[in-house]
């Protein structure tokens, strides 16, 4: 019975009011505070829905209050799976999502998806992937993280598995330095993930 229950909760929360389904990753930038925004903003676009993956470190840049969709995370991953029969969270998510941004993707899962590590559900999502399905990626991290060589080559591994990067951007960084690594402006995300959605006449 639990499992039924467990597998109606997930089925009910993954109903979808659109016809294009957007799956926002979020990880351990502090250009994660912009979540409410960008969730909002996708939101806005016809025929769009949304939901989040969260990282547990992402959770210290943003009020999930602030959020108005549904948030899944670790917790969820493991509290909904307990025997063979129950729906494994980051299948389903992957089964769900047209197409998948990760915004901000902080340094730390850069090299964990490049590495194909995939410890946390972010992560289980990704390597689960439908590569045929667009993966968009936006990377935030201090500059000096920016500028280390093994940055330029996680990235390219990463175009070679067909994803597209939302290339970061030069500003004055939270941490007081100045220069590139700070994510892509919101507007900019959007305007990209727009370029996926389906034309009218299709």
């Amino acid at each position: 019975m639990q499992t039924d229950d467990r597998a109606c909760r997930l089925k009910t929360e993954l109903l979808s009011s659109g016809t294009f389904r957007v799956l926002v990753g979020v990880t351990g930038s502090v250009a994660a505070l912009k979540l409410p925004l960008l969730v909002s903003e996708l939101l806005q676009l016809p025929g769009v829905d949304v939901r989040v993956v969260s990282t547990e470190h992402a959770k210290h840049f943003y009020d999930p209050t602030e959020v108005s969709v549904k948030v899944y995370d670790d917790q969820d991953e493991w509290e909904l799976w307990t025997q063979r029969s129950d729906p494994v969270l980051h299948i389903e998510l992957r089964r769900w999502a047209d197409l998948l941004v990760i915004a901000p993707l902080d340094a730390n899962t850069l090299g964990k998806i490049a590495s194909g590590i995939c410890d946390n559900l972010l992560t289980c999502v990704v390597r689960a992937w439908d590569c045929s399905r667009p993966l968009l990626f936006c990377p935030a991290m201090n500059t000096a993280m920016w500028q280390h060589p093994i940055t330029a080559q996680q990235i390219s591994r990463l175009v070679e598995f067909r994803y597209v990067e939302v290339p970061c951007i030069a500003k004055k960084l939270v941490c007081g330095d100045e220069g590139k690594g700070a994510m892509a402006e919101v507007s900019t995300i959007v305007s990209v993930v727009k370029q996926y959605l389906p034309k009218a006449d299709e």
